[in-house]
Order: C-alpha cells, then structure tokens, then sequence
C-alpha cells in the first residue's frame, strides 16, 4: 500500500507540472484572447473592461491557480468562441479519440504478436530477415504518408471506405468500425513494427533459458511452451513500449482525425489553435497530456503484475 501511496503521490506530482508548462505554453502562444473573443473592431475600452472580466490582467500564477481550483470541480471554463462549456465539449469528443486508440492498438498487438513469435522461433532463418525487414520498412513510412495511401486506395479508388466522417457505436456497430478501420490503421502502422521488434527480442532470450529447455525435455509442444511459458515473461517490455506507444498515439490523433475529419479530441484542439480559442486549447491539452500520465501509471502498476521478481524487489 505504501508503495501505491508513494506512486500516486509521484503522480500528482506530475500531474501538476504537466498542468502548470501547458498553461504557461498555452498562455505564451501568439495572438490575442481579446482580439478573438471580441473581434478586430472593439474599442479600448471595451478591451480593458473584457481583459478584467477574462482575469487576464493577473499574474500568471494567479490564473492558473484559479483554473485549478475550477478545474478540480470539472469546469474547463466556457470556450470564446462557440460558449460551450469546454468540459462538455471534450466529453462529446474524447470517446471518438479513446476508441480511435484502442481499436489501433488491437490492430497493431493483433499482428504485431504472431509476427514476434514466428520470427523468434526461427532466429537467423529467411522469416526473421524477412519480418525484419518488412518492420524496417514500416517504420520509415511516417504516419500522415499511410493516412493519405490508404484514403487514396480504399476511400478514392476502390470506394470501399467513406473518405471523411464518423458513426456513432450506437447508431451502427458496423459503421462505427468501418469508419474508424483506415484511421486506426493508420494510426497503428508503426507501432506494429516496433512492438514485433521488441517481443521478438524478448522471446529470443527467453527462449535460451533454462526453464524452457526443461519445457522442451518434458516433450511439451512449442505452441503451450510459448502461449504457457515464454510470453509472460517476455512481455514486459511490450507492456512499457504499449504504454508509452498510446501517450504517443494520444498525441497522434491530432493529426490522423485532422486527415479523416473525425470528430475526436485531435481535431478539437486543432480547432481550437486555429480559432484562438484559448481556454479550450488549454483543456484539450492538458486531456491529452493527462491521458499519457495515466497511462504510464497504470503500466507502471502492471509491471508488478506480470513479474512477481519486481514486486519483490520493490519490497527490498
């Protein structure tokens, strides 16, 4: 329990540096908060009056404070520019963007895993050179060059897939996935190849330990060997990498739901830049970075779970 205490502690730690560089980064951006909310033509007075209402004539540590104090409470603040409460706003959308990254990271665990184990049972053979290099080759094509092949093959030509748009899960099971398949390939594309990478190095040791060759003298199968044997604890590095790939892949919807107009969190802050609208940039943002916070918690707890040797070792 201590050790829990101590980590959660270390996150709220950061939470609040996270929360305090993107508010002063936010509030460092170019461009007026005034000028947007009241347009070219305001006069100076209205100016000052609306700086007083917004608190923006207070010092920088003043404000953020206010807005943790409001935020703690859920209110984001109301955007200038469509006057919707940014929490409300960010609840509609952040579903769209957590569905968006957990159908990528199925897609890339589901192919990344076989590739890894078929390339580790045979190190050094035609398949292993072969997986690596195809993977090489996965990881030199950036993300937006996939986004735009797959709209152009599927979308435009072959008229498979819609090119712009969403459905909801509850309108339509089936349109919901097929209008997030070409995006969440897209945004998994990479991370297939590192995830094979790094479990297949991972297998390969594993595979020269002793325990495995007493697996195989006992005349236990290859399949049970890995499924019962190898891969749990060959999986802690996939877990950190896993952890790590969806802070990244957070991150990358901004791009991914840009190209494919989906109505998620990425496109929202995208929005967002582009109107000035401050306030629900700074929400949008700190989302974002408090998903990549959370999820490197909850990885670091797993690490436990998978390998009892670290959970006796934190006990030391």
């Amino acid at each position: 329990m201590s050790l829990f205490r101590s980590r959660l502690f270390r996150l709220l730690a950061v939470v609040m540096a996270v929360t305090f560089a993107s508010y002063s980064m936010v509030s460092l951006l170019p461009g007026d908060v005034v000028t947007a909310v009241l347009g070219e033509r305001a006069t100076e007075a209205d100016r000052v009056a609306a700086r007083h209402d917004l608190h923006l004539d207070d010092p920088l540590p003043v404000r953020y404070g206010r807005w943790v104090a409001e935020a703690v409470t859920g209110d984001l603040g109301t955007s200038y520019r469509t006057h919707q409460p940014v929490s409300e706003a960010i609840g509609q959308r952040i579903w769209v963007t957590l569905e968006l990254v957990f159908l990528s990271q199925l897609l890339a665990l589901a192919l990344a895993i076989p590739m890894a184990i078929f390339a580790a049972l045979r190190p050094g053979s035609w398949i292993d050179r072969v997986m690596s290099g195809l993977q090489l080759g996965m990881l030199a094509v950036p993300g937006y060059l996939v986004a735009i092949v797959l709209m152009t093959v599927f979308a435009v030509k072959l008229g498979w897939f819609d090119t712009t748009g969403f459905v909801h899960f509850t309108d339509s099971p089936f349109g919901n996935i097929k209008s997030l398949l070409l995006p969440s390939v897209a945004l998994g594309f990479e991370q297939v190849a590192l995830y094979a990478r790094v479990l297949r190095t991972d297998l390969v040791n594993t595979f020269n330990q002793d325990f495995i060759w007493y697996a195989r003298a006992r005349g236990l199968r290859t399949r049970r060997i890995v499924t019962h044997h190898a891969l749990r604890p060959s999986s802690i590095g996939l877990v950190t990498l896993t952890g790590v790939s969806v802070g990244r892949m957070i991150g990358g919807t901004v791009l991914v739901e840009s190209i494919f107009a989906l109505p998620g969190l990425g496109r929202y802050t995208i929005d967002a830049i582009n109107n000035r609208d401050f306030l629900a940039l700074q929400g949008a943002v700190v989302v974002l970075t408090l998903g990549f916070v959370l999820v490197n918690f909850v990885v670091d707890i797993l690490h436990g779970v998978i390998d009892p040797r670290i959970r006796a070792e934190e006990r030391l």
